[in-house]
């Protein structure tokens, strides 16, 4: 009787602690939550105002254009609140922001549909890449700590220094030239002209073609630094007295690696995926422009150049909300990963 009632004072004392642990992580999520949503207001509040600080007006999209007269100028100032004060300026901007009332000032079109089409053209890009450098980064970093000092390793070092060391533009145009004189396939913008004509099959290969160099010319640079962190990494970790330990102990050398040496050698890892979430919105601008393609970094770019700031402002405000999701998704991957944090 005495034992039944002593384990069942300990199950109401592991209930009350699994409790007292949800209670916690729920507050903490909460917590967390609200700080990100308290600084994504501050950092709105100063890219409005760091946007304004640039030189020139937005009114003057073309000052060249001899049809713009000072009572065009005037007109534009006012239809979009350019004479208004800054704080006045910035709830007219997050009014017709959360309304999707608000257009760009180049062509006059709503700005959230534009961005919502350049964010799908840049979305099979981004993946395709992130996917080519967190499958490949692992494999030849953790080989190449596992053989340090081999050829293996000493190539692999040599290419990743090369690919980081020349320059993503001067690549694509090497890639491009040698595409062209090769296989004479064209390699610019999202489809081939003229395949509206041809058939479903032949024009889904068509876009996976376009698709292929411009996301391994992004990854290659990806590859080649993440690579050299995985090696680095893995050889802080193998070199650690609990993996001597699990040697000594006679575990298999892939029980070792990949169960004791590369799970703690992950968690700077998860810093970094999570920070590759804003590269949703910025993308790779110097490669978007090379291949032609109208993906969300070429319309910063043309934005930019353009003083279209309802554009340039909400395309900063989106960066900051990923940047804010990827640091919190980071969080809750370390309390996974890391059983010391989740405690």
């Amino acid at each position: 009787m005495t034992d039944l009632k002593i384990k069942y004072n300990f199950d109401l004392l592991t209930l009350k602690f699994n409790d007292l642990k949800l209670g916690i992580m729920f507050s903490y999520f909460l917590k967390n939550i609200f700080q990100r949503l308290l600084l994504l207001f501050v950092v709105s509040i100063l890219a409005h105002a760091v946007v304004h600080l640039a030189p020139g007006q937005p009114s003057e999209v073309d000052p060249h254009n001899p049809r713009m007269q000072a009572e065009d100028i005037q007109r534009i100032r006012d239809a979009f609140h350019l004479d208004a004060p800054l704080h006045l300026q910035y709830y007219y901007w997050m009014s017709d922001l959360l309304s999707g009332e608000l257009k760009s000032f180049k062509d006059s079109q709503p700005v959230l549909p534009k961005i919502r089409e350049r964010f799908l053209n840049s979305l099979p890009l981004f993946i395709l890449a992130t996917v080519l450098i967190w499958t490949l980064s692992f494999p030849v970093g953790i080989h190449a700590a596992l053989h340090r000092g081999s050829l293996y390793d000493r190539s692999s070092t040599l290419i990743a220094w090369l690919l980081i060391s020349i320059p993503g533009f001067f690549l694509a145009y090497l890639l491009i030239l040698w595409v062209v004189q090769t296989v004479a396939l064209p390699v610019l913008g999202m489809r081939t002209f003229g395949m509206e004509q041809a058939g479903l099959w032949a024009q889904n290969m068509d876009k996976i073609w376009h698709l292929t160099l411009p996301a391994l010319l992004s990854a290659a640079a990806g590859i080649a630094v993440l690579s050299r962190y995985v090696r680095a990494q893995m050889l802080e970790t193998l070199n650690q007295d609990y993996v001597r330990t699990a040697r000594a102990k006679g575990l298999d050398e892939h029980d070792v690696v990949y169960h004791h040496a590369l799970r703690n050698a992950l968690l700077p890892f998860i810093t970094m995926f999570g920070l590759m979430l804003p590269g949703l919105i910025g993308g790779s601008v110097i490669i978007e422009q090379i291949f032609a393609w109208p993906g969300i970094g070429r319309l910063s770019y043309e934005a930019i150049m353009a003083r279209d700031f309802p554009v340039i402002l909400t395309i900063n405000f989106f960066a900051a909300v990923l940047t804010l999701a990827g640091t919190f998704l980071s969080d809750m991957l370390y309390a996974l990963a890391d059983p010391r944090i989740r405690l």
